[in-house]
Order: structure tokens, then sequence, then C-alpha cells
């Protein structure tokens, strides 16, 4: 692919002062062509590497006053004292170059691919007579490859189906013309059991076993449909001869064939042979899916992954993956579906972005494998490495709620009231993502009369920051108000008279929409329904909904067994312990005969408590 490769460096000279010239002066020595650019630093170690339409142009962007890049972008650009580059003839070379040079120097602020294990294929051998087997070996000796597959179960089910279609031979054996005119072998146990129809001792024709070799083509490259076609024709060309035995063999193999392909097919089978690349993401990886359609099939489905340096946007993301498996599978399909729009042309082929039908669903499909494999791939580290994948989720949550700092200690608020009785406000303590339930605090609400909910709120948060900054315990990160504007307006307010508004971030959640809202901003945020951050935040405001309705509901039956007993005249808080203790509650009390008072509290108490739940 890489033609007419020109390697250079852009040094002007090979003097120490050439060596030190500022790198905006060696801009100008790059080409207005398609190419590949290496920064490097002052030990000439690699530092970053990247591919361009307009190298000069590319390269210039970086360096310009107001680039608008990120800090991690920024951070790299002190160290970069030298560029080198390479020309090449068009955009989809700068391309596989790129990806090329990026796997040897492995630099620094590079999207590094980590799918560094190898992956199976079946190969059909360059030999007389081919055996089919499986390897993840590709060796340049003329055989011919299929796959890789993702799966080991996905390959050795197509092995399967391929051995129980077809009689091909697994030894070893060299099948020349002059070795089996000499009969050097004899047939095996494969040939007495009907696995191998015996090409080693001269029972099978060159011929008749290419023939089989080829419709295992057809099942390996997916074109079941075409194969079954063909197949039909034969079955029906020896019913006509009368070969019954050989159709019934063609029509048990065009039934397996036709099982396989139901398991497979996902749309229409007039849909064109088609390549769909897709992406999901969390903080610094992006998982790129593959999947490779034939006859309305998935035949081939394929997840890399990218570990990110820098940030970078889907569209390069689908351009780093379709190189990925241009190289791995040896080209691409004429027709491709993405999910984002690549910049970078693919000569042959058309690339759309399908917005509805039975393209729209494929590429929800192949999203909804990148997205599956990602939560995989984050269970497994969050067991594996739970430091680290909580520190991913902070990460996420600083990101995603616009932090300063990592959420590592969150309190979330909740209001509740009966009618505007009883009302208590609860305090539930998240650290590193998950619940301190040691920390949890209630507040019976004192100074707010009748159902206001914001005045309440404004109380309960003055109480608990009030005492925390008396005390001089650590204030959280993030405050989650459950409610909208109303919600976080009085919690503002109380910040505020507190000196720390500005100092702890605090957001407001609306139930209706899982709305976002922030001090001082009337647009609400929406984040991702799916996304880890919004799961966090609805896990603390049901955590402080359901520690708020629990103190509540104790506090109403509290307040129900003083109206009941406490107003009974002559009975004391010791008598109605007592009671309670002997009758377990109020009801129990109620219920009991005299003689039963009696025998509990005495005769004297026992009339009291019998006369005053008679009159009332």
């Amino acid at each position: 692919m890489h033609k007419n490769i020109e390697i250079h460096q852009c040094k002007p000279g090979n003097s120490l002062h050439h060596q030190f010239v500022e790198i905006t002066e060696k801009i100008k020595l790059l080409p207005k062509k398609p190419g590949v650019y290496l920064f490097k630093n002052k030990n000439d170690e690699v530092l970053y590497i990247g591919k361009a339409k307009v190298l000069r142009n590319r390269v210039n962007s970086y360096f310009l006053k107001n680039g608008g890049h990120t800090g991690k972008t920024r951070v790299m650009l002190k160290y970069i004292v030298d560029v080198d580059f390479i020309v090449v003839e068009t955009e989809l070379d700068a391309l596989l170059l790129e990806n090329n040079l990026i796997k040897k120097h492995q630099p620094r602020y590079n999207v590094m691919l980590k799918d560094d294990k190898t992956y199976p294929w079946i190969c059909i051998k360059n030999e007389r007579f081919p055996r089919v087997i499986s390897t993840r070996k590709k060796i340049d000796d003329g055989s011919q490859y299929f796959g890789p597959y993702a799966s080991v179960k996905m390959m050795r089910a197509v092995l399967n189906l391929v051995n129980s279609m077809y009689k091909i031979r697994t030894c070893k054996y060299d099948l020349s013309e002059k070795n089996i005119e000499r009969q050097k072998y004899r047939v095996c146990l494969e040939y007495h059991i009907g696995n191998c129809l015996g090409p080693c001792a001269g029972h099978q024709s060159e011929g008749s076993y290419n023939d089989q070799i080829e419709d295992i083509k057809h099942i390996l490259k997916g074109n079941i449909a075409g194969l079954i076609r063909v197949l039909k024709k034969r079955m029906v060309h020896y019913a006509e001869k009368l070969e019954f035995e050989s159709a019934q063999f063609l029509k048990e193999n065009i039934k397996a064939l036709e099982k396989y392909q139901s398991k497979s097919a996902v749309v229409h089978s007039s849909l064109p042979n088609t390549d769909v690349f897709t992406t999901a993401s969390d903080l610094n990886t992006t998982y790129v899916n593959f999947m490779r359609v034939v006859d309305g099939g998935v035949i081939q489905s394929h997840t890399m992954t990218f570990k990110m340096k820098l940030e970078e946007p889907d569209t390069t993301m689908i351009e780093r993956g379709m190189g990925e498996v241009a190289e791995l599978f040896d080209g691409l399909s004429k027709n491709i579906l993405v999910s984002a729009m690549p910049d970078v042309e693919f000569p042959g082929t058309s690339i759309a972005v399908p917005q509805i039908g039975d393209k729209k669903k494929l590429l929800d499909l192949s999203e909804r494998n990148a997205r599956y494999y990602m939560l995989d791939k984050q269970k497994q580290t969050k067991f594996a490495d739970p430091e680290r994948h909580t520190k991913r989720i902070m990460e996420q949550m600083k990101r995603d709620l616009r932090l300063k700092e990592l959420p590592t200690h969150i309190e979330c608020f909740d209001n509740s009231n009966l009618q505007g009785t009883h009302p208590v406000s609860a305090c539930v303590v998240f650290k590193n993502g998950k619940p301190s339930k040691k920390d949890y605090r209630h507040f019976n609400i004192k100074t707010v009369e009748g159902p206001d909910d914001f005045a309440s709120m404004k109380e309960a948060m003055h109480r608990r920051y009030g005492r925390l900054i008396r005390e001089g315990e650590p204030l959280p990160q993030l405050i989650i108000l459950d409610g909208g504007k109303g919600q976080l307006s009085a919690g503002v307010e109380s910040l505020e008279e507190l000196g720390l508004l500005g100092k702890v971030a605090i957001i407001g959640i609306a139930k209706k929409l899982e709305e976002i809202y922030y001090p001082g901003d009337s647009l609400p945020l929406y984040i991702d329904k799916k996304s880890e951050t919004l799961k966090i935040i609805q896990y603390a405001r049901n955590e402080a909904h359901r520690f708020g309705i629990t103190h509540h509901r104790n506090r109403r039956s509290k307040a129900s067994i003083k109206t009941e007993l406490d107003n009974i005249p002559g009975i004391g808080k010791k008598t109605i312990e007592d009671l309670l203790f002997q009758f377990k509650s109020v009801s129990g009390v109620k219920n009991a005969t005299l003689k039963e008072l009696t025998n509990s509290v005495g005769r004297s108490r026992a009339m009291k408590i019998a006369k005053w739940f008679s009159e009332n």
C-alpha cells in the first residue's frame, strides 16, 4: 500500500544551533501532501504519531496560539522539539502506515490497540487434497485463510458444520500423484468410520475432493444462500438420475446449512454484503466493534480495544478500527456502515451513517455489541482491580458533572412529611461511589411549619454543614439534592450563609426526566441514561429517600403511641413501657381484658386504662 514513501527529518542542518531551532520554523519545511508526522522530544524519542491529509496544515494546527487543545495535549506540546514526516500517496496509505508505526514505536501519547492476543483462523492448506484446519499463525505459503474469529467457540462451530457435511482428510501425508500411484499409504480408521473417502489410497479423485473444497470456501466466506441454491440443483439432478442416497445426503446438508444460517440472520438477505463499525467509550478507552454481514447474516464480529492517551473524536477511532480491519482481514467490503463518518477516503467503498431501516438495525446491533463488550471489561476490572475501577468511575463523574475535583465524598438530601406533619430530612453519604451507612444522618425539622420542602431542605443543610465546620470535619466534594430548581435554590442559600458556596459543588436532580440542575443555570444537563454517573446519582437519591421514609415512619409511629397511651390520666412512662412490653402494641393493650391488665400493672391502673379506652 505504501508506494513512493519518503522519510524526512525536519532538521535544517546538523549543527547544534539548528537542533534547537524553534519548532514553528521547522514546520515550514513540511510539504502540503498526505503523510504521517512523528513528534519527538529532546532525547529523540517518539512522543506522538499522526496522519494528515495535508502535513504542513495539520502539524501547524498544534502550535497555533488559540488551538483549543485539551490539557493533555498542551502537556505533550511542551516536550516537542522536533518533527519527522513520511510522505505517502493517499490518506488511506497514511492511515495504514500510522497504525504500523504506532505498533512499532508505541509512543507515549498515542491511542494504543490493547488486543495483543492472536485470533484463530480457518486455513485451507495449499496442497494436493487440501486439509481444512484451525490455526493462530498466518504463513505466506499460498494457503487460504478465513477469519480471524474473535471467538474460538464460533470458529469450532463452523469447523463442526464443515466436518459434518464433507469428508475431508485430516492426515498430513504428502498425497502427490507419485505417492498415490505407488500405493505408499494405507487407509486409516477415518476411512473405515466414514469420515474420509480415502484419497491417500486412490479411492477418491482429486476433482471430486476439490468440489468439496469449493463448497467449503463458500461456507467460510459466508455465502450460505448461494451454496444452498447450488446444492438444491445438485439434489434435483441426483434425484432425476435415481441416485437417491446422494440426493438424501445433499438434502441433509441443505438442512444443516439453513439451520446454521438462521442462527446468524439479522436483516433481510437482500442487503448487500456490508461491514459495520461502531464505538462505545468510557473515560480513557474506546471500544470499536466490527461486524461483517453476508447474505443478511453476521459471519464475523470483532471488538477492538483502544487505550486513549489524548482525547480523540469518534471519527478518529472509527478510522483506526477500519485501518486495523483492512490490515487484519485483508481488506474491507464495498459497503460500509459507521456510527461516525470518517475523514479518510477508502477507495472503492461506499460509507454511510444510516438513520432508518435494516441498515440502522445493523448499526444498533453493532453498538450493542460494543457496549456489552465494554461493560464486560469494566466488570472484569471491578473484580480484578477494585481501586482502578473506583478511580475510573470517579474520573467519569468528574468529567460528566464538570466538577473541579474527584467526588470521592458525596452527600445526598431528601425530605419526607405526611400532609406537613412530622417533617424530617435524610442525609446519606457515599464514599468512593459506595454507601457509607455509618455516616448517614437524619434531621427532625424544627423551624418549619406545614409542608415546606424548600425551607426544610435549607434547615437540614444548614444544621449539617454548620456542625461539620464547627467540628472541623471534612466537607463533601459533591452535594446532591432530590428535587429541581426550588430545592436547589434553598440549598444554595444555606451554603451561601455558611460561606461554602463555590467551595462545594451542589446539584439537584428532578425525578421526572432525571434532569441535573446547577446553581445559576436555568437549563438542565441531561446525562446518558445508561452512564455510571447517573446510576450513582440515582442510587444516592433512592437511598436518601429510603432512609428518610424509614425515619419518618418511625417518628409517626412514636407519635401515634404517645397520643394513645400518654393521654391516659394517672398512667406514667414506666407503666406505658410495661404495657407495651407485655402486650407488644397499643392495639394489644386496647384488646386486653381487665384481668390481664390487672395482672400486668395492678387493679387501680387497670381500671383507669379500661375506663379511658371505653370512653374514647
